[in-house]
């Protein structure tokens, strides 16, 4: 069975490969090759998010920019050890609160669940509903700890 880092770099080796094999397609032979190296970014970039601070933040936010950069992640990605990841890392770059299904997602329950941290107190409500982020990522990060 594979540890976490190697799935994770699996994961980052696919989701960006997809992107640089794009990018070659488009830009042709003149490009430089990317996909070469790869494997060891994959690698460098998984290390880092399994780590606290500015380099860690920055894999992440670049990561889903390049990943998702005009939409938001869907729900199922944040289930992957990639979007768990990022959920730790930085939580949801893009919005201050998420819908129950996000939240569970991003911290690996249910959608229900979610309801009863929420009733519990220990994750916030959206001012219309949903979950905010920053108490999202704030128990995913414990939770990861």
């Amino acid at each position: 069975m594979a540890d976490h880092a190697t799935t994770l770099a699996e994961q980052i080796r696919t989701e960006v490969g997809r992107v640089v094999a794009a990018l070659d397609g488009l830009l042709g032979p003149a490009a430089p090759p990317t996909a070469a190296k790869l494997p060891a970014c994959a690698a460098a970039w998984a290390a880092q998010l399994d780590t606290d601070g500015y380099y860690a933040e920055r894999v992440a936010r670049h990561l889903v920019d390049v990943l998702w950069p005009t939409v938001d992640p869907p729900t199922e990605w944040w289930r992957t050890p990639l979007g768990r990841a990022v959920a730790r890392t930085i939580g949801h770059p893009r919005a201050e609160v998420v819908s129950y299904a996000v939240a569970g997602a991003m911290t690996g329950v249910s959608k229900q669940y979610i309801g009863k941290l929420v009733a519990a107190g220990r994750l916030s409500p959206g001012p219309a509903g949903g979950v905010t982020t920053a108490s999202v990522h704030a128990l995913a990060k414990t939770a990861s700890e």
